[in-house]
């Protein structure tokens, strides 16, 4: 393939390490129920579909629920996450350096995650990463939530970008879904939150470390 004009990424486990804090608000949200907590490595297996399905699970894991008691617990979880959602997060290492060499090469990045459209934005912002993306799209009552190609697609609406010159980067089977779904070839960033094994068609890259070195590979792959 040819090298990419624009390049899209996932948020939590691929730009930033954010699950230390989705671990303190959803147990936080558990406890206030009367569940038991769950450790870091299971709040991780639950990561990628967005905050309702991270809560159902969530409860699932600690004794199921109705729906009034997955309302209650998704409200207790946005309550505690949105008062405090970047002081345990981290862009993962060299996040900013690769950032910053691929803008420099008059690339245009973005962000399309299920994070909620505002908590996204204010974690890039307190991370100091907004600087970085020209569109930083997160989840909204509007439209669908990945693996449904609407979000990519709409951010490479505003990029005036096309499958053939975009990439999208992401860690988990729900990006690689979203990106099959939307017709753009998937570069798996292989240090996050992957917790199943990838479908077809494979990764048109796989990386484990933040450096500019690897999308210098993109125009080698066919």
């Amino acid at each position: 393939m040819t090298q990419p004009k624009h390049i899209i990424f996932d948020l939590d486990g691929t730009l930033i390490h954010s699950a230390p804090d989705i671990h303190a608000a959803i147990n936080d949200a558990l406890m206030g129920v009367g569940r038991p907590t769950l450790s870091l490595d299971e709040v991780i297996s639950f990561i990628g579909n967005g905050v309702e399905t991270l809560v159902r699970r969530s409860l699932r894991a600690t004794g199921g629920g109705d729906a009034t008691l997955v309302a209650d617990t998704l409200a207790r979880f946005l309550e505690s996450y949105n008062n405090d959602p970047s002081s345990r997060t981290v862009p993962y290492p060299d996040v900013l350096t690769c950032l910053e060499r691929l803008q420099n090469t008059g690339r245009k990045l973005a962000i399309c995650t299920n994070k909620p459209d505002e908590t996204a934005q204010d974690i890039c912002d307190a991370l100091d990463i907004t600087r970085y993306f020209d569109v930083i799209a997160g989840a909204r009552a509007d439209i669908p939530k990945k693996p449904d190609p609407t979000p990519l697609l709409r951010v490479m609406e505003t990029l005036s970008a096309i499958p053939a010159n975009t990439v999208y980067v992401g860690d988990s089977t729900v990006d690689q879904d979203t990106a099959r779904n939307a017709g753009v070839p998937f570069v798996l960033f292989a240090g996050g939150y992957l917790n199943a094994e990838l479908g077809s068609p494979a990764p048109v890259l796989t990386f484990e470390n933040w450096n500019a070195d690897w999308i210098s590979e993109l125009g080698h792959r066919n």
